[in-house]
Order: C-alpha cells, then sequence, then structure tokens
C-alpha cells in the first residue's frame, strides 16, 4: 500500500526522507524548518547536505511561559523578550554540549555546527512570543511555483537523532510528506510569517556557546588530572565541611557524617531526592540537618522553606538539632499524622507549593500509597515550587530517612520513589521504573499467597527480589553504612579514635532463669494452652468483620476472612508476650480481652453491634459515653471511611454469638485464677540481681541501669517495685511522657558521659 505517512519504523524513517528530499528535488535552493525543540545532535546528522543548500533557515520554540512568568513576578509586562529568548536558546546549545558523549568526532561537529552558524551557512531564530510545538520541513527549488516542485514534511518528529530516526532505539514518530503545490506553498507561507517574528541568533551569540562549554578549550595535563577527579569522584572532593558553617559547640565533626553530606547533597541535585538509611546511632538527624543547612545556603536563605515530616516521639530532636544548625526559623515542623493541616491550609504552616526541601524521617511507615497519610504526604512532594532560588528546577528536593529502606513492600518502594522522581520518565539508573517495578511486585504477591498457603515464606525468591531493587535502583541514592563500615574504614576509624569516641559493643544475652511453684508451672502451662488453641478462645471478638454474612461483608470490607485471622494472631501473640512481660501486665491485658468481650455480648443483646475501627469504642466507654453518643461518633467517621459501622445482629452468622459466649467462658476462668497469685518469681529473681550483681562496679562502673520493656503495664509495675525497693533514682520513660522528659533524658546523658580513652580498644 503506498502511503504519504511514516512512522521511523525500520528504513521508512526521517533522516531517509531528508536523504531523498536533498538527493532528487532539482536545483534544491532553500531548506526552511520550524521545530519546536532543537538539538545540535539532530544538525550533525544533515549537515552534509545542509552545506550545499544556500538558504537554511531554522526557527526554534522557546518555552515563554516561563519568560512570562518571571517578568509578571518582576512587575513587568510581558510583550516578548528578545535577549531572554536568545538566552534560552543558548542554554539549550549549551547544555547540548556539556551532556554529549566527549569523543574527537562530537567534538569537531559542534565546532563545525558553531562555525556554521558564524559563517552564516545557517541562520538560526528563536521565536520569542509564541510556544511552538510545530514542526514543518520545507524544501525549495530555486524558482518555486506549481511546476517546479518541492517537498513539506510534517509531524510529531523534532529535529534530533531520536526525530531523524537516525539511531537504533529512536523514537515512535507520525509523518507526512506532501508534495502539491497549494501544501508547499501554504507551509512556506507560514515559516515566512513565523520567521520574521523570530530574533536572530548571531555570531556573538553563538561564540558565548564556545567559551563557557569544553568545546575549542585547551587544557594543560594538569587540569585534565582534576577534571578527572571531579567526575570520578563528583562534588565530593571540592567541598569543604566549613562551607555549611561552623558546627555548633555540642557536635563534632566527624568525617563519616562530612562525607555523607557530600554524598547525599549530590544525588539531591542529580536526581531530586536520595534515601539516608545509615543504620541506628550514626547520626541520620545531623546528617541530614547538614544536608539541609548546606541546601539553604546554596539556594539562598531568602528563597528556601524546609518541611521536616516526624514521627511523634522525635519532635523535639529535630526542632533541637535544626535550632542548633541556627537554620530552625527556615523550617516547618510536623508529625507524620498530621500532613492534613498543611493540605487543608492551615495558618501554622506554609502553602505545600512554599517548600523547597522536604526531609521524611522513618520514611518506612509511608507503606501504603493507598492511604490518606500517603496521599499527602504526596500531594506535598509532588506540588512544584512557587519560587525558585539559585537551585534551578520547579522539582522539590526530598530526603527519605529510614534505616530500614528494604522493610516495606515493593510496591511501597515503587511509590516512595515517585515523592521525587517520574515513574516512567525515571532520572534514575533505571529510567522507567514502572516496567521495572512491575514483574517484581506481581511475584511478590504470587510468593505471599504461596507463603500463605504452605505457612512457610519463600526466603530465596524473596531475597532475589530486593537484591534486584537494591543493586538497580536504590543503591546510586542511598547513602548507607554500618558500624562495621565506618570502624573497617582506615579514615574514619583514625577520626573517632582522635575524638575519643567509641561504638558501643554488645555483649551476648545472658539468660537468667526463675523457678515457679507447682501450682503456678500448672497455670502457667495451662493459660498458654488455652491462649494458643483456637478452639478454646477463638479471639471471635476480633474477627467481627468475618463473622458478618457474606453481603454485608462484601459492601464495607475487602478481604475479611484474612484480616480477622491476622488480627486475631495478633492478639492472642500480644497476650503470650505480655504473660512473658510481667504477670501484673497479663492480668491487665487478660481483663481488657475480657471486657472487650463482654461489652460486644452485651451490644448483641442491645440490638446494635459497632464495628468502628477508627472510634476505639472501648475507650469511649470507659470514659461514659452514652450509646446515642457512641453512634452519632460512627456515623461521622462513616463519612470519610465506611469501615466504621453500627450493624444489627441479624447482620451476623447465627454461630457467631454463640462463640463470643465461648470465648467469654474461658476468659472469666483464666481472670479468676490469675486474680488469686500474688508470688512474683521473675520479680523476686530480678530483685536479688540488682542487690548482689547488676551494680557492682566490675560489671557496671557507672552505676547506671537500663531497663526495656515494650508494655506500659510492666514498666509501671517495675518502677512501683523499685521505689517500695529503696531505689529513688529511677527515671521511666514511655510514649505517654518522653517529649515532655526529653531534657531530662538528655541532661542524664550529658552528665554521665564516660571521658575513658577510647584509642587502646580500638587498636
Amino acid at each position: 500500500m503506498i502511503t504519504k505517512f511514516f512512522t521511523n519504523e525500520g528504513t521508512n524513517t526521517l533522516i531517509q526522507k531528508f536523504k531523498g528530499a536533498f538527493e532528487n528535488i532539482a536545483d534544491l535552493y532553500a531548506f526552511h524548518a520550524v521545530v519546536g525543540y532543537f538539538r545540535a545532535s539532530g544538525y550533525f546528522a544533515i549537515r552534509n547536505h545542509l552545506l550545499k543548500v544556500e538558504d537554511v533557515k531554522i526557527l526554534v520554540g522557546i518555552n515563554v511561559d516561563l519568560i512570562s512568568a518571571e517578568a509578571k513576578r518582576r512587575g513587568l509586562i510581558f510583550f516578548g523578550d528578545p535577549q531572554r529568548s536568545k538566552d534560552e536558546f543558548i542554554k539549550w546549545i549549551q547544555q547540548d554540549i556539556k551532556e554529549a558523549s566527549y569523543t574527537k568526532e562530537v567534538e569537531e561537529s559542534i565546532l563545525n555546527f558553531i562555525e556554521d552558524i558564524i559563517d552564516k551557512k545557517i541562520q538560526i531564530r528563536v521565536h520569542k512570543t509564541k510556544k511552538l510545538h510545530a514542526k514543518i520541513y520545507i524544501f525549495l527549488p530555486k524558482k518555486f511555483n506549481e511546476y517546479s516542485g518541492g517537498e513539506v514534511i510534517t509531524g510529531s518528529s523534532n529535529l534530533t537523532d531520536d526525530g531523524l530516526g537516525s539511531k537504533d532505539g529512536s523514537n515512535y514518530e507520525f509523518n507526512v510528506a506532501l508534495r502539491d503545490y497549494e501544501d508547499v506553498k501554504f507551509a512556506e507561507d507560514e515559516f515566512k510569517k513565523l520567521w520574521e517574528e523570530g530574533e536572530e541568533i548571531l555570531p556573538e551569540d553563538i561564540l558565548k556557546v564556545k567559551d563557557k562549554t569544553h568545546i575549542g578549550q585547551l587544557f594543560t595535563p594538569f587540569e585534565l588530572y582534576l577534571k578527572f577527579l571531579i567526575e570520578y569522584f563528583g562534588k565530593y572532593i571540592d567541598y569543604d565541611p566549613d562551607s555549611v558553617g561552623d558546627l555548633p559547640s555540642n557536635f563534632k565533626k566527624l568525617t563519616y557524617q562530612i562525607d555523607a553530606v557530600n554524598q547525599g547533597y549530590d544525588m539531591l541535585l542529580k536526581f531530586n531526592g536520595f534515601m539516608l538509611a545509615d543504620v541506628v546511632g550514626l547520626g541520620k538527624t545531623v546528617i541530614a540537618t547538614m544536608v539541609a543547612k548546606r541546601y539553604l545556603i546554596s539556594n539562598g536563605s531568602l528563597n528556601t522553606k524546609i518541611l521536616v515530616i516526624y514521627p511523634p516521639h522525635l519532635e523535639q530532636n529535630w526542632k533541637n538539632t535544626f535550632k542548633y544548625f541556627g537554620i530552625d526559623k527556615h523550617a516547618k515542623f510536623i508529625s507524620n499524622g498530621s500532613l492534613e493541616k498543611i493540605i487543608n491550609n492551615d495558618l501554622n504552616y506554609w502553602p505545600k507549593e512554599d517548600y523547597d526541601l522536604i526531609l521524611v524521617d522513618e520514611a518506612h511507615k509511608f507503606r501504603n500509597h493507598t492511604n490518606k497519610m500517603f496521599e499527602n504526604l504526596q500531594l506535598i512532594c509532588k506540588s512544584e515550587r512557587a519560587v525558585i532560588g539559585n537551585v534551578e528546577g520547579d522539582k522539590k528536593k526530598i530526603i527519605l530517612i529510614s534505616a530500614t529502606p528494604l522493610n516495606n513492600r515493593p510496591e511501597d518502594i515503587y511509590y516512595q520513589l515517585q515523592l521525587f522522581t517520574d515513574a516512567r520518565k525515571s532520572s534514575l539508573t533505571i529510567t522507567n521504573l514502572q516496567s521495572f517495578f512491575a514483574p517484581l511486585i506481581q511475584r511478590y504477591k504470587e510468593l505471599l499467597a504461596d507463603s500463605r498457603e504452605t505457612g512457610k515464606p519463600n526466603i530465596t525468591e524473596l531475597r532475589k527480589i530486593y537484591s534486584a531493587i537494591r543493586e538497580k535502583v536504590l543503591q546510586p541514592i542511598t547513602v548507607r553504612r554500618t558500624r562495621t563500615d565506618i570502624e573497617s574504614h582506615v579514615d574514619y576509624r583514625e577520626d573517632l579514635i582522635a575524638q575519643g569516641i567509641r561504638f558501643p559493643k554488645t555483649a551476648d544475652p545472658i539468660a537468667v532463669e526463675y523457678q515457679m511453684d507447682e501450682d503456678l508451672s500448672k497455670l502457667f502451662y495451662h493459660t498458654i494452652n488455652y491462649l494458643v488453641d483456637g478452639n478454646i478462645i477463638g479471639y471471635h471478638r476480633y474477627q467481627a468483620i468475618a463473622a458478618l454474612l457474606p453481603d454485608m461483608q462484601s459492601k464495607f470490607y475487602e478481604n475479611a476472612e484474612t484480616i480477622s485471622k491476622s488480627l486475631a494472631y495478633i492478639m492472642m501473640t500480644q497476650l503470650v508476650k505480655r504473660l512473658e512481660s510481667s504477670f501484673t501486665a497479663f492480668r491487665t491485658s487478660l481483663n481488657n480481652f475480657r471486657t472487650s468481650t463482654e461489652r460486644m455480648i452485651q451490644m448483641f443483646e442491645k440490638g446494635k453491634v459497632y464495628v468502628a475501627p477508627d472510634a476505639k469504642v472501648n475507650e469511649l466507654m470507659d470514659k461514659g459515653w452514652s450509646d446515642e453518643e457512641i453512634e452519632e461518633k460512627i456515623f461521622e467517621l462513616s463519612i470519610e471511611n465506611p469501615k466504621n459501622q453500627v450493624f444489627f445482629p441479624a447482620d451476623f452468622k447465627p454461630g457467631f454469638i454463640y462463640d463470643l459466649k465461648k470465648d467469654l467462658k474461658s476468659l472469666t476462668e483464666l481472670c479468676e485464677k490469675w486474680e488469686l497469685v500474688k508470688d512474683d518469681p521473675k520479680w523476686n529473681k530480678f530483685a536479688q540481681l540488682l542487690k548482689d550483681e547488676l551494680f557492682k562496679l566490675d560489671k557496671n562502673p557507672s552505676g547506671k541501669l537500663v531497663i526495656f520493656t515494650e508494655s506500659k503495664e510492666t514498666s509501671r509495675y517495675l518502677t512501683e517495685q523499685l521505689v517500695n525497693d529503696g531505689y529513688t533514682k529511677i527515671l521511666t520513660i514511655s510514649a505517654a511522657n518522653r517529649q515532655a522528659k526529653h531534657n531530662d533524658i538528655q541532661a542524664n546523658f550529658d552528665a554521665n558521659l564516660d571521658k575513658t580513652k577510647w584509642k587502646e580498644e580500638f587498636n
């Protein structure tokens, strides 16, 4: 089939059409082109033909919107800025040259291009008032008329290598070649009008390109050596650590942290973001703050606004560190659960477009791209910068901070990366993240489904998935060192020794056994049996949505069976852990479970059952809320999240109420038996260790002891027991008071720093 259309596939390319026109149009005199996007590389491909044409004119479009926006910001009225239009074109050419593969052939081609403009073998103009997207290529004979012939090609191809189809893997384009006189004349008439509106690129303009790039320059061997170092090591070698300003008096300048700042800052500029993933204890907060300060200095303090997103327990740490470094006035701080305040234009925060740099601490907590917290983060990160400072570009810079970046699912990592790069046209090594992650995400889901059936995860296959992500995507954008990495690096090690700093060494755990009498031992194992045997206690209180009739499940909940089983397993595990933590913690949790089950049975009896994860119904009941108040609260919550509902007994499977009552009977039995237990052999053993061993100078020269527990009930119980035994200097920290006690913790640490010289231990 003969057609005037062609698509750059096979040999049917634009470059071949050009060659045909150059070689076959009799007495070819003029080549006139309008292009929206110009690359010098496209000119190289057809230069030999153009040198044989007397009249070569190329009109290039410019993104005038940016020029106009800047003029408005300066209070000017924009009618077309000739000088700015030329400057924009010059920047394009300079960027072409800087990005070109450095070969002798490339350099000679670029020099030829520059010389051709200077010698007026070609004329180039830039359009200063229109945003040109047209691509028109006109071939005219000396005396153009309806009998002389001529050709116009138009379509999607720009004058670039990809547009011409002059190399493998070029773009798919859609163009048409027309030879009818009326078509060619119409195109030429339009070109003439646009050309008159264009601004000429003069020889002195193009000389600026030559002066500001490596083209045509002569370098000494020493200069070439320096260039090699810069290219190989990036910007690290020319960064003076003092350029971030003097370190606060209570901070030490550590070489490994300065190197991390250099590495991270380079990634920030190159990719618009990076992951700071040093292990716990290496000072990620300090490193991120130093990167932020360096960015502030580079971008300009008047132009820069920083947002720090943190988990609630780290609020004071971030605010203090930014204050120490003197950049707190340029930042806003917000907890990761409160981002809607920025979206809703809360007056305590700047608008989302105003932020230039965003730090996201414990970024791994943004696991699910479909939840509201991640959606808010995405809106903030992806909104363009309102004011461009010295660091060019309208994209925000993002630092994702996490000691465990690979703890998330492949899908979660994929969406996190999109906070600072495009999925299909990524600035990373893998340019198409969508095609890279799609098979990995699918494979992960298949392995997850298999593990649910077999009960065993396929570790080998999972490692393959995460190895691919780590090696091909994360490594180029991640700063990550372990303590072993730091200590095995000669310069870092010597720096730590010189400054008297060491990382604590963790001794192997020592098992301490305590003895239960026969009755308590029987009760302990009897309890474990009740907790783990689903036929005795089925945790049905936590499987309410799985007990709904199928039509109700499908209406409000997805995967109700899976979610319910998971929640029941979590509650079982939690009770076992409480039992191992302390009898007091276990009694509290067991009684709460019994009360919760009892209340659901009472709901059945009253005719309305509350299933509302966002309402915390038991807490509302403890506070004395009436049924009407609770129902009103659930109704309000259901507007945003339909999972919050009030159901009727008829909405549940008939056997559910009997399962609840069976659980209640077993729970009541356990509660009654544990209320009779007064002795605590674990505490007795611990108290003896405190007295006889744990404060001996040879084992504990600091005279301090840190006790960790997951249970706040155990923490409260231990505090009471210690006070009763005469221990008065006790600092008890939990989620409830860690912010209020932050200064006490810091003061306690500062007052008791071990000043011992550790040089010998390092050696």
